[in-house]
């Protein structure tokens, strides 16, 4: 219905008839030209100037004479919105191209809803809609991420009979894929059959990049190259993070390679990715290889890269990157100070940390949120400070999390603090925000005390509250197959063996199995046997057993 697409208060949307036209007496007998050039207008001066010229001769009314003026005015680089939409409600009986126009220009400058007021206006005036007004109408939705309204287009597409145009089909497969419904998404991909382009590949894994549904984005990605299509820049980087998340290197030098065959010069956002996958797949030396050969850096690029450093525990160089990063005119942004606090939790810098945390604000304008108080607690939970990082809980200005109390919950553990976890845990329950694995863990330390009846009585909660934990998979990628395993999987006789000589390894390497948070009544050897199968264990000895030595393989 027309109802439903309404925004509220548009009228700002709509200036006054005659704005622009005041009465102009033409000298008897002369008739207007028909038409006016636009051709020399390269700015808004010159526009204002050749717009007066319309209004004098009264072509500025007329729809035919008016799309130049409009098209220049709308679409333009110098051109204005406000004075567009002023040009527009002077036209008489505005036609379809003449909406078409107002709509493109309202999404390509990142106002939706304006975009679709004037589609409901396109309708409330039984102005009819062709192939060339829904990309931009379901595009709106897109960036308004409008679920119910984007159903409503796709039914006028429908309906008007126009679903088998491909740039509509494209932008049907986006909005979905922006609003995260990625099986309608490939419903509609898998609907254009022969028809599909590269753009609709593209859409395709931008949709299950948005659900991080990495392993189904090389699969799209695979199948789009056995097409024969090639595949742009876009989704080199979606097959590019996937590897990244996936932790395979292997698919990651490939793609590399094909980048390097198929492009002349590559754009920052694709060095970028190519940095993040290398660091993330274990090679930060590649990564920072790429990093320094690159022409143009921006804040995501050193954001990928003070990650990196971060999560390999390079601290020193974390911040020495962040200092080169200042020198270059980059101000830090939230994501920016979360990699540098991990840094600093990673190498035990409790001192850099704190005083960095106090400098966000003061020095770099950005105010602590919830993910950097939960950093806070973690690095001063693993340094054994718990009380600190309880009083800074206290001094959080909003109320805490669940992720925050999560954090210092797992930095009890770690330090063996029965009083303060148990603290955390209650204001979890009270929070009504408790998980299996939040009972498991202080149901462990309870055990590791001999505390058994409440640590059973903390197992209860799990069922009582529906917590049941879904088993963890872990995985390893060996010779193009990805392989998935579970805790206490034993079904490869060169699996296990390989178990046990890891085991004997560490034990010789001084190594003790930490025996007491195995809840069972069962003898101490029987424990060690329970704790070696934990899935993660399973991957990495399959991993030795698979692969040569040297080969990195991402554990997840």
């Amino acid at each position: 219905m027309v109802g439903d697409l309404a925004l509220h208060q548009p009228l700002h949307l709509w200036p006054q008839a005659g704005q622009f036209n005041q009465q102009v007496e033409k000298p008897p007998g002369q008739e207007p030209p028909r038409t006016l050039s636009l051709n020399h207008v390269e700015n808004m001066e010159d526009f204002q100037k050749a717009h007066a010229q319309f209004i004098k001769l009264s072509l500025d009314r007329r729809g035919d004479q008016a799309r130049s003026l409009l098209l220049a005015c709308a679409i333009r680089e110098w051109g204005s919105l406000d004075y567009a939409r002023a040009v527009f409600w002077e036209i008489d009986d505005p036609d379809t191209f003449h909406f078409n126009i107002m709509i493109r220009a309202h999404v390509d400058h990142c106002e939706p809803d304006s975009a679709l007021l004037f589609y409901q206006e396109m309708m409330e005036q039984e102005v009819r809609s062709n192939k060339y007004t829904f990309p931009f109408v379901l595009k709106a939705c897109a960036l308004l991420r409008d679920l119910r309204r984007g159903m409503q287009l796709h039914g006028h597409v429908v309906k008007l009979g126009l679903a088998s145009d491909v740039f509509i089909q494209n932008s049907v497969i986006n909005l979905y894929g922006k609003c995260l419904e990625v099986e309608l998404s490939s419903k509609a991909f898998e609907h254009m059959g022969s028809s599909r382009t590269a753009a609709s590949w593209s859409a395709l894994l931008a949709a299950y990049s948005g659900v991080k549904r990495w392993s189904d984005c090389l699969r799209v990605f695979v199948a789009m190259t056995r097409e024969k299509l090639r595949p742009d820049e876009s989704s080199m980087v979606t097959a590019l993070s996937s590897c990244s998340n996936l932790g395979l290197l292997d698919h990651g030098r490939s793609l590399h390679c094909f980048l390097l065959r198929n492009f002349n010069m590559l754009n920052t956002i694709v060095d970028t990715s190519l940095v993040d996958m290398y660091i993330k797949c274990g090679q930060p030396e590649k990564g920072m290889l790429i990093f320094d050969k690159m022409p143009n850096r921006n804040i995501w690029t050193y954001g990928a890269m003070i990650s990196g450093l971060a999560f390999h525990g390079l601290g020193k160089g974390t911040f020495q990157l962040f200092y080169e990063m200042l020198k270059q005119g980059i101000q830090p942004d939230e994501t920016i100070c979360i990699g540098l606090l991990t840094a600093c939790r990673e190498a035990g810098m409790v001192a850099e940390a704190l005083s960095f945390f106090d400098q966000m604000m003061s020095k770099y304008h950005v105010p602590p949120k919830v993910q950097h108080y939960s950093c806070m607690v973690d690095i001063l939970g693993h340094a054994g400070r718990l009380t600190e990082a309880y009083d800074l809980i206290l001094s959080m200005p909003t109320p805490p999390t669940p992720a925050v109390w999560r954090s210092l919950l797992g930095a009890c553990k770690l330090n063996g603090d029965v009083q303060m976890a148990e603290l955390a845990y209650t204001n979890l329950q009270q929070m009504n925000a408790l998980n299996a694995g939040d009972c498991i863990n202080l149901s462990n330390m309870l055990c590791k005390l001999q505390r058994w009846e409440e640590a059973a009585e903390i197992r209860k909660e799990i069922a009582n509250r529906g917590l049941l934990q879904k088993p963890a998979l872990s995985q390893v990628h060996v010779r193009g197959r990805t392989h998935f395993f579970a805790s206490q999987e034993r079904s490869d006789p060169g699996v296990q063996e390989m178990l046990y000589q890891m085991e004997w390894q560490l034990r010789f390497e001084g190594y003790e199995a930490d025996t007491s948070e195995v809840a069972q009544p069962v003898s101490e050897e029987e424990k060690r046997q329970i704790l070696s199968g934990h899935s993660q264990k399973t991957a990495i000895a399959f991993a030795l057993l698979k692969t040569r030595p040297g080969v990195y393989h991402k554990d997840l």
